[in-house]
Parts: structure tokens; C-alpha cells; sequence
């Protein structure tokens, strides 16, 4: 009786005793590439990265090496992991270096199964090695080139033939791929940006081309295998919603097929002007004017004219994301009707697409609360990874920016998002840091031949110049700039509205920076019936100034949440950070019912950015100009009916005292979140550092304190942050000012530099592409990140809902171990609840995370 011949496997379940041989596994994933590089955007996206266009045979021998993606697989070490235990008697391999080895033992073995093929590949230009070697890095990581082993390490085993399985691989691709072996003067791409692309590209039809439930395991090898898996491959690019076949495209959609209203405003009309090979564009605009429009109607033309097949809306906050993705998810469920995709919350950690929430199940298996079973559509919600590949999602830029860092999946993401289009809102809001990645996503996305839309209130001119590529106009030129407009690249000319805006008066005045102060202003506005926002610099001063609102006795006007007082910054845990974002959108949220009663929302730069809410008045602590514009666009941001006194929008901004010199000498000092200190490591921290710019905001509420918003919005901008206006002031102040200025300007020097160290650099050759061995150090934003706590046992929170996890800041966590957070024990108490993490005692109760030992100040 013959024994049992195990055939290679590509996949294998285990539990089942079910596998999927190698060559069907390896033919779904180029069966996926392959449908991929042939949807119009994407096929024209692979053109655009590769400077050229492609036949028939190039995009053949393109998914003849995606093909060859998992070779590496044959190895009997790999092999073994899917065989009766104890029937191998070396150690476990695994297969991703392994796919090098088997090559470079091709090039040097006569006899060897794959020596001809790889002789022909050698033929089809001057890149198939870094292409090969982007796809055999199909996990995320790109490989060492010199990472392969040779063909010592492949023991022969009696029951696996595994020359005998590599040639029923190369019979296969290249009868399922006969054109990719014609003889021709076809060449495969060369460029950088092509390798960088094919990698993600060939990444992402790895991901889908190994889901069981669109690929039928098939163990015995059958010939004809190709005809299934391209079936199988274009019903499941069609089910994760990648192929939008299926949605009707009108290359003249109205303005009123994405919004409520028939006709855009002034500056929602300048989209309509632009034309759809602007690549980059940059939209200048007043907070509350309807930028969000403005940017689903720009979709909704490059959409119907077949430029984009997607959207990604990126927003600075979490909390802006929440409130956005509703918003955007009706206005494409106007736009597109019955064919409408889901729009995914672009959230890790949170399931949302559409109005469907998600339950994690055994076996990475999620259950949609709409759907009695899974459901495929919902794809790229199931999986941080994935969202970029959404046909629509709303998130925070951090998702955006993994895709330009060395970090795992980088190419996935970056490959998958340029179908779509990047709109980038606030991106005034970045630093140094976030805007270096923020330029090379987007260089990188252009390079790929897509389309990105950034939009600010408030973009100076020495900003908004990175983008666009023009020199830098002097403070005379900046302020001749009209506003609102739209800016493209390489033209210095913007597009202007022909009419104006609806303008409104704000009158903005000084006052003291002290949480009394800040508590005793918010409480007489709120008696008189105006709902009041307080911004605070630092989640210190909000608490201290909610604090001081219940110690005089009117915690009946704070905003409540479940019958309690309640505040709003980021230390929070993200069960109860949902009840308060809820709670200020519904107090302060445009569709609201205003009662007679007024109401004190306080909190910190969470409420300043994307948010939709509107206050009859406000109280902001200084912050540079374009900061606190966007703060003001929080005030009086709709047409409403405003209680008694507050029908005119009134800025109360919080200053230090005494000005703004004590902050630079004799050293560096940190005032509630101006100026800044020297770490322990010497290195210069704070939340708004340059005190120039916070001296010369505070000079120009002096000088003018009633501001016409929006016609003002340049000349307040450039008077304050224009680089001719902080050199006139420096040369009136004095030494130490000036060298405490040098230090700022060192800061952000620095932090460009750690930001290039991190960068993901396409136009670099991809065999030359090595990620540092881990990315765990590796951020979307500058500085150290906070420990998460996980808390097992079920508790409830101050507000009623169970507790499972809250961050804990870095800077509080200095010397604590791992095992001091896994050991640690949540007591109860009164006010909420308590618990030691190693040294440190910490508190949560409505006012959120606190260490009561502290009084240090801290932002976020």
C-alpha cells in the first residue's frame, strides 16, 4: 500500500484538518492583483507611480510575480506546521526569507525547478528583483534582500517532494499566465515610486485573497484552478466595496445631491470653479462657512468623472471624527441613494460603519448589530489596517500618516488611499513634526497620481507656502491676498469668490488668566441664560475652573451628563469620552432646541477643532492667532435665536497680567500653557512655545478689539505669525527674548529632523527600504505615549457606564513597569473610583483621570 503524499499548502485550518494547496493560494492573491491593477483608478494610479502606460503583457507579468509571493512556503520547515505532530524531525521554519533563498538557489542550481523562470523573469527589465522583493515583503515589512537562505536548510522529506510541488507551481503560472512569457521589448516599471506601490498593491490582494470565505479551501491541485479564483476574486473585490462597479457616477452632480440646500454659498461655489486635474488644492475658508460641503461636493464631481473611486476625511481629533462621520454618512446616502457604501469610522478600537455597530467574535470574526451574520461590505471597518482601503471613512490624520512612516503596512495604506480622495481638514492645526509627514504623504499620494484637498480657517502665508510651492510674499503681499480662496500648486494666484461673505462683528477683550476669573465671567453670562464656552489651555486650568464654578454653588449650570457636572478634555476614559462628546454636541450642536437656561461647557483644545458647536459667548485662554480664530469659530457659528445680551458674539481672552516678558527670563517659564520649560533632558517643552506670536495676538486684541470675521481673518493671521512681523518684534525686545526665541526655533528644527528620520521615502529604490526592527517608537505625533490601562474586572464609572480601559499620560508614569500595570487593583470610593499604579496613586471620578498628589499643569 502506498503512502500518503502531502501536496504543498498555501493555507490550512488546523482544527479542520482542511488546507488549500499552495499553487490555488498563490493564484488567488495574483487573481485579486490582478483585478485590482485593472479598476480604472487604480490601473491609472499604477501608471502614474510607474511614468508609463501599460499593456496587456505588463500587467500579465505584474501579477505572474505577485503569483510567486509565498514561495517560500515549499520549504518542508514551513511545511511542516500543517502535518501530524512529531512527523518532522527539524526545527519549524518560516517562509518569508525562505522565498529569497529558493531564488537566489534558482540562479545557482541547474537542476532547480524554478532555474528557468527565473531566467526569464531577468528578462522582463531592469526591476523585477526589488518587484519580487516587494512582494515576497507582502506582510507589512519590507525584507533584507540578503535575508534568504540556501538550499541546505531544504531537507527532502519521504511523504513531501517539495522540487516536485515548486514545479506543479511554475507549470501553473505559466499556463495561467501564458502572455507573461511571449518574448517581447516590454519593459516592467522601474521607477521607485512603482516598487513602493506594487508592494502595498500586492499586500492588500494578499489580505483578501487569503479570506476563506471568498476562497473555498481546494487541498489536491487542479489544473484549471485559474477560472475559479479569478471568479472568486471579482466577487470579492465587489463585496469589500474596493470595486465600486456597482455605483452610478453623474459627472455633473449638484451641490444639492450632497447637502441639504439647493445652492452653495460664495465660497462653496469656488469648488465648482476649479478643475478636475488640480491635483492639490488648498481651501481657504471661515470656520462654519461649509468647508465639509465643499469638500463632498469636490468628491462628488472628481467621483463622477471616474478621477476617484473613494474618500478619506481626515480630521485632528477623535471626537471630530464622531461628530463628522454621521454628518458625511448621510450626505453620501443623499448623494448616492440606495447604492450607497457604509462610511466607516476610521477609529481603531471602535467597529462604525454607516449606523451599524460591530461585535468582535471568536476567530477575528465581527458581528454587525444590523446583520444576523457577518458582513463582507463592511471589510475595511473590521481592521485598522484596512481603512484606508474604505470606499468612504471619516478618521483622525493619524490613520492617514502611518501610510507615509516606516511602520508596518505603510504601503498597504498608501497603495489603498490613493484611490481615494485625502481631504485634510484644519491642517494649520500640524506642528513641525506632523507637517514633515504630513508633506511626504502627500507627496507621495500626488506621486501616485492622486488627489488631496486641505482646508484651514486660518492657513498663514508662511505655512500655506509649503504646500503650494511658491516663495514667500513679504507682510505687504501676504495682506493683499484676498480671503476666502482657493490655492493650487505651483500658482500664486488663488480663486476668489465674486461674492461676499456674511460677515459678523466679534468684540474681543483681555482679561485675567485666573480659573476665579474664567469660573466668575462663565457664571454671570450663564444666569443671564447664554451658553458659555470655556476653552482652557491645559487640563489643569479646566478643572480648576469647574471646580471653582460647583464651589460657588452653580453646578446647575456646568453641563451634565447622567444628573452630574461634567467637563470635557482628553482624560477620559473612551466609554465616558463618548457620553461627553454626545453631551456637548447636543448642548452646543447646530440642530439644537434652545431653552431659557443657560449652560457652561468647559474644557480644552478637544472643543477647538472640526467640531460643529455653536455658543452665544466665549472664554478662551491666549493662544496664537490662528488658534484662537478657530476658537472664535466656535462662537455664533449659525443663525439662531440668541438670549438677551448676547445677540452680538462677545471673545473674552485670558492673559497673564503682567505680559508677556516674564515668560522668556531669566529662563524659559510655563504659564497654562504659554511658554514653555527645560525637561530633564534639556530639551525645550510646552504647548504653545512661541511667545513672539502669543505677544503680537495679545498686541492686536489691544490695538483693535472689534474684529469683522471673515474679511479680517488674513490681516489678523499675517499681523501676528507673518515671519516680517516677529522680526520687528524681536528687535525691540531684549536679549533674552530673542534667545529664548532661538531655542523655539531650534525645537522645530529638531522636530523636522526626528520627523525625517521616521519617514517612509518613495522616491528611495525599494531594495534599499529597511524598517528600523521595531516601529513601536515610531509616532504620528511627537512625544512620548501614555500607558494603557486595562481594567479586567468590570467596574462603573463616575457617569454610570462600565469601564474597560484608560490611557495613562507618559510624563505621569516615569519608572513604572509592566507589571505594575498588570497587577494593579481598582477601589471604589465615593466620588468614583481609585487605584495605585507602582508609586503612584491615581483617581477617576467627573473630572476625569487626576493625581491628586499633583498640581502640575499638563495640555491636551
Amino acid at each position: 500500500m502506498m503512502r500518503e503524499v502531502w501536496p504543498a499548502w498555501g493555507k490550512t485550518d488546523l482544527a479542520t484538518d482542511a488546507s488549500h494547496h499552495l499553487a490555488h493560494h498563490s493564484m488567488d492573491v495574483a487573481a485579486v492583483f490582478e483585478r485590482l491593477i485593472h479598476l480604472p483608478v487604480m490601473r491609472s494610479r499604477a501608471e502614474a507611480a510607474g511614468d508609463s502606460s501599460f499593456t496587456p503583457r505588463t500587467l500579465s507579468r505584474l501579477s505572474c510575480i505577485a503569483y510567486l509571493h509565498d514561495i517560500g512556503k515549499l520549504h518542508p520547515g514551513f511545511q511542516a506546521k500543517g502535518w501530524p505532530s512529531g512527523s518532522y524531525k527539524h526545527s519549524l521554519q518560516g517562509h518569508v526569507g525562505k522565498s529569497i533563498g529558493l531564488m537566489l538557489d534558482a540562479s545557482r542550481q541547474a537542476d532547480h525547478p524554478f532555474r528557468d523562470l527565473v531566467g526569464q523573469l531577468k528578462t522582463w527589465g531592469s526591476n523585477p528583483t526589488e518587484l519580487l522583493l516587494a512582494s515576497f515583503s507582502h506582510h507589512g515589512r519590507p525584507i533584507p534582500v540578503d535575508s534568504g537562505e540556501g538550499g541546505k536548510h531544504w531537507p527532502i522529506e519521504s511523504r513531501y517532494d517539495w522540487r516536485a510541488e515548486a514545479s506543479i507551481l511554475v507549470d501553473a503560472v505559466r499556463s495561467w499566465y501564458p502572455e507573461a512569457f511571449e518574448e517581447c521589448d516590454d519593459s516592467l516599471p522601474a521607477s521607485p515610486y512603482f516598487t513602493h506601490f506594487y508592494a502595498g498593491l500586492v499586500a492588500l490582494a494578499d489580505w483578501i485573497g487569503s479570506s476563506r470565505k471568498h476562497f473555498a479551501y481546494i487541498r489536491e491541485f487542479d489544473p484549471d484552478y485559474d477560472l475559479r479564483a479569478r471568479s472568486c476574486a471579482m466577487h470579492a473585490l465587489d463585496e469589500v466595496g474596493i470595486d465600486v462597479h456597482r455605483i452610478s457616477r453623474r459627472r455633473s452632480p449638484k451641490f444639492s445631491d450632497i447637502a441639504e440646500h439647493e445652492s452653495p454659498n460664495p465660497t462653496q461655489s469656488l469648488m465648482g470653479k476649479v478643475g478636475l486635474s488640480s491635483r492639490l488644492i488648498i481651501l481657504e475658508s471661515e470656520t462654519g462657512s461649509g468647508k465639509t460641503e465643499s469638500a463632498l461636493w469636490h468628491f462628488a464631481r472628481l467621483f463622477g468623472n471616474g478621477l476617484v473611486d473613494g474618500m478619506y476625511f481626515a480630521v485632528p481629533t477623535r471626537a471630530a471624527a464622531r461628530q463628522l462621520h454621521s454628518r458625511v454618512d448621510k450626505s453620501i446616502k443623499r448623494l448616492f441613494s440606495n447604492e450607497a457604501p457604509d462610511t466607516v469610522l476610521a477609529i481603531p478600537g471602535l467597529l462604525v460603519a454607516g449606523t451599524a455597530e460591530g461585535q468582535r467574535l471568536p476567530n477575528w470574526r465581527v458581528l454587525w448589530d444590523d446583520q444576523t451574520q457577518e458582513e463582507s461590505t463592511r471589510w475595511a471597518a473590521e481592521h485598522a489596517t484596512r481603512f484606508l482601503s474604505a470606499t468612504i471613512a471619516v478618521g483622525t490624520v493619524d490613520q492617514a500618516m502611518l501610510a507615509a512612516l516606516q511602520v508596518k503596512h505603510a504601503h498597504l495604506r498608501g497603495s489603498s488611499l490613493c484611490r481615494s480622495l485625502l481631504v485634510i481638514d484644519e491642517v494649520h492645526a500640524s506642528d513641525a513634526y506632523m507637517t514633515e509627514i504630513l508633506e511626504q504623504l502627500i507627496q507621495s499620494h500626488l506621486s501616485f497620481g492622486g488627489y488631496a484637498l486641505l482646508m484651514s480657517a486660518t492657513l498663514g502665508s508662511s505655512a500655506r507656502i509649503r504646500w503650494t510651492g511658491e516663495s514667500q510674499p513679504s507682510q505687504i503681499d501676504a495682506l493683499s491676498s484676498k480671503y476666502p480662496a482657493i490655492w493650487l500648486q505651483d500658482n500664486p494666484n488663488p480663486i476668489v469668490p465674486s461674492a461676499s461673505e456674511q460677515s459678523k462683528s466679534v468684540h474681543v477683550e483681555l482679561d485675567s488668566m485666573s480659573p476665579v476669573r474664567a469660573a466668575q465671567l462663565a457664571i454671570e453670562h450663564a444666569k443671564n441664560d447664554a451658553r458659555v464656552l470655556v476653552i482652557r489651555n491645559t487640563i489643569g486650568a479646566a478643572i480648576k475652573t469647574w471646580r471653582e464654578v460647583k464651589n460657588r454653588g452653580h453646578s446647575s449650570l456646568l453641563m451634565q451628563v447622567n444628573g452630574l457636572p461634567a467637563l470635557h478634555h482628553s482624560r477620559f476614559a473612551a466609554e465616558d469620552r463618548k457620553l461627553l462628546d454626545n453631551k456637548v454636541e447636543k448642548l452646543l450642536g447646530v440642530s439644537i432646541c434652545r431653552s431659557s437656561q443657560g449652560v457652561i461647557v468647559i474644557g480644552t483644545q478637544t472643543l477647538e477643532q472640526s467640531l460643529d458647536i455653536d455658543a452665544d459667548v466665549l472664554i478662551t485662554d491666549l493662544c496664537p492667532m490662528d488658534v484662537l480664530l478657530q476658537r472664535i469659530g466656535r462662537l455664533h457659528r449659525h443663525v439662531v435665536l440668541r438670549p438677551a445680551g448676547f445677540e452680538s458674539p462677545n471673545c473674552t481672552v485670558l492673559a497673564p497680567e503682567f505680559g508677556l516678558d516674564s515668560l522668556t527670563s531669566p529662563r524659559p517659564r510655563f504659564e497654562n500653557g504659554l511658554g514653555a520649560w527645560w525637561d530633564k533632558s534639556g530639551n525645550l517643552q510646552g504647548v504653545y512655545l512661541d511667545v513672539s506670536i502669543l505677544e503680537l495676538t495679545r498686541r492686536r486684541i489691544i490695538k483693535q478689539s472689534d474684529w469683522i470675521i471673515p474679511q479680517m481673518n488674513r490681516d489678523l493671521v499675517e499681523s501676528a505669525m507673518h515671519p516680517d512681523a516677529i522680526d520687528a518684534l524681536l528687535k525691540e525686545k531684549d536679549e533674552q527674548w530673542n534667545a529664548y526665541h532661538v531655542s523655539v526655533l531650534g525645537r522645530t528644527i529638531s522636530e523636522g529632523a526626528i520627523a525625517r528620520l521616521n519617514l517612509l521615502d518613495r522616491t528611495q529604490p525599494y531594495i534599499h527600504t529597511n524598517f528600523p526592527p521595531s516601529d513601536e517608537s515610531i509616532m504620528t505625533r511627537l512625544g512620548e505615549e501614555g500607558i494603557i490601562l486595562n481594567i479586567v474586572t468590570e467596574h462603573t464609572g463616575p457617569f454610570g457606564s462600565n469601564i474597560s480601559r484608560i490611557s495613562l499620560p507618559a510624563h505621569w508614569m516615569k519608572g513604572i513597569s509592566v507589571d505594575d500595570v498588570e497587577s494593579i487593583e481598582v477601589q471604589v470610593v465615593e466620588k468614583g473610583l481609585k487605584f495605585q499604579v507602582g508609586d503612584q496613586v491615581l483617581e477617576y471620578s467627573t473630572a476625569g483621570l487626576t493625581r491628586p498628589s499633583d498640581s502640575r499643569i499638563t495640555a491636551e
